[in-house]
């Protein structure tokens, strides 16, 4: 059974168009969402959550429908957001005690063993965490409901190297058993080079390329120059293949 499946989504906007959008994330494997702003990275992920309604196409969420089954399914997701914002003043326990009720197998024991392991106090406020801090307490709820598929948007935005690379370990070991899946969407395509799997590459509306990492960027060579030293990284062959259409 896969993690997630889209086939053919495709939502039409009035200046923009999400055109049959296709990918398969499998077990076990964390994929990297890579495109410009405004390619369609959002609304592929606000389809997944249904946040917004697609025209047309096909979700499926470790082997569930969406959003026909959509209770289901986001019992078994977890969704980390960089640059999320509580309230400031609250405190971790209050936050985790409104967060547990919607949540049927939420694990009392497996959240405080997470605290411990990222080194969280549950008796601070919001303020009083690093921005690093924030995304481990996110995760720390995703794990104690037993999430199987985690989708991050942009969480390590705005971190510095050491907190990136940290959470980059906790994105492996997540994965390792093979029983859990991440959708990682981020502009910090270094990221991505480190930890990602599998790359899927939007580019106006359209799914440019989606495949293993290793055959990914060997698809991508022929952009290769004589003057490059080394083989194309992802940033590179972004970069490029978005100004080809500037060249005259």
């Amino acid at each position: 059974m896969n993690a997630l499946r889209i086939e053919d989504l495709t939502k039409t906007y009035p200046q923009f168009t999400l055109d049959k959008v296709s990918f398969t994330l499998e077990r076990g494997r964390i994929m990297g969402l890579i495109g410009k702003n405004g390619a369609g990275k959002t609304t592929t992920l606000k389809s997944i959550l249904n946040l917004v309604s697609p025209d047309s196409g096909t979700i499926e969420i470790l082997g569930l429908p969406s959003p026909a089954r959509e209770l289901e399914c986001k019992q078994k997701l977890g969704v980390v957001l960089g640059g999320i914002d509580f309230y400031r003043d609250k405190k971790l326990t209050a936050i985790t005690s409104v967060t547990r009720r919607f949540y049927r197998r939420w694990d009392e024991t497996a959240y405080r063993r997470y605290l411990d392991e990222f080194s969280i106090d549950p008796g601070k406020r919001v303020r009083e965490l690093s921005a690093g801090m924030r995304v481990k307490y996110l995760i720390a709820l995703a794990l104690s409901h037993h999430a199987e598929l985690f989708i991050f948007d942009e969480p390590t935005s705005g971190l510095d190297p050491v907190s990136r690379d940290e959470l980059l370990t906790i994105f492996r070991a997540l994965t390792a058993d093979g029983t859990r899946s991440i959708l990682y969407s981020t502009h910090i395509t270094s990221d991505l080079e480190k930890c990602a799997d599998d790359i899927t590459y939007i580019k106006d509306g359209k799914i440019l390329s989606s495949a293993e990492k290793g055959v990914f960027l060997r698809s991508f060579q022929h952009l290769h120059t004589p003057e490059d030293a080394a083989p194309l990284t992802l940033e590179d062959i972004m970069v490029r293949t978005e100004r080809r259409e500037f060249h005259v």
